[in-house]
């Protein structure tokens, strides 16, 4: 063991980092929060920094660029691709067709470590009970899944005023907040697209840009007002350009640290 990284969960799109911007936003769903003096003991207890993380925030009625809608709007035309919601009646089978695009379309990427099955059986047990079935979907060409797209409400929203306590009163309101309510908050946790599919450039080179538009459209539809797209890398310039002309903007930054042993 040559370096300490962190901090970091096991799973990399669980909490990571140390907010060092944004203090005034409350965390959403899976996502950490700091004081304003952990960065700082960091900095003077010899930490440095690895890798700073953007999150974005979208707004409901933010317009679509013409060329995304464009290229949304040409996605839905091809006649082998379908963009179609999660079965949450066959949890199992859905997570591990997200697991599988997620190891492709992640591999070698900053942080990033396969998903293993029993992993698999735990994101789909607990996906179950907070999913909404119009906000995660699966691209597929010719029937085979090749990209996906997972926006989850924003449970820490319907939370807020519980007090900390579940209980079955607590737990009948968080489940009406979540399944009948819905909070006005969600976070688009995971968008990927295989490297078979990104490759094809000329044919699905805008499958990225109608897989944010089409997300963003049924969110709106409806009606949440405002969702936060995290976490994406510092120096993934290509990624956080196509989040920036969507409109979204940069509002929290967090900080992994590392320090050689």
């Amino acid at each position: 063991m040559k370096k300490m990284r962190g901090p970091m969960s096991l799973y990399v799109n669980e909490e990571v980092g140390i907010l060092i911007e944004g203090y005034e936003h409350p965390p959403v769903l899976m996502m950490g929060h700091s004081r304003r003096w952990q960065s700082r003991l960091c900095d003077e207890i010899g930490l440095t920094k690895e890798k700073d993380l953007f999150c974005w925030r979208y707004e409901a009625d933010t317009p679509f660029p013409a060329r995304v809608l464009k290229a949304w709007d040409d996605i839905k035309r091809l006649p082998e691709v379908r963009l179609r919601s999660i079965d949450t009646s066959q949890m199992q089978r859905e997570v591990e067709a997200i697991m599988e695009i997620y190891n492709d379309a992640w591999q070698g990427k900053w942080g990033m470590v396969p998903a293993l099955p029993d992993e698999v059986r735990k994101v789909a047990e607990e996906m179950k009970l907070i999913i909404d079935e119009d906000l995660a979907f699966i691209a597929e060409i010719k029937g085979k899944p090749v990209g996906m797209c997972i926006m989850l409400p924003n449970v820490n929203e319907a939370l807020a005023d519980l007090g900390g306590k579940l209980n079955p009163v607590t737990l009948a309101k968080l489940a009406w907040r979540l399944k009948v309510k819905h909070p006005r908050s969600t976070r688009l946790m995971m968008l990927g697209i295989r490297g078979e599919a990104r490759s094809n450039v000329k044919r699905y080179g805008g499958l990225s840009a109608a897989m944010y538009v089409e997300v963003a459209k049924r969110g709106v539809a409806k009606g949440y007002q405002w969702g936060e797209l995290s976490w994406t890398r510092e120096d993934d310039a290509p990624i956080n350009l196509g989040i920036r002309s969507m409109g979204a903007k940069l509002y929290k930054k967090y900080r992994v640290y590392e320090r050689a042993l």
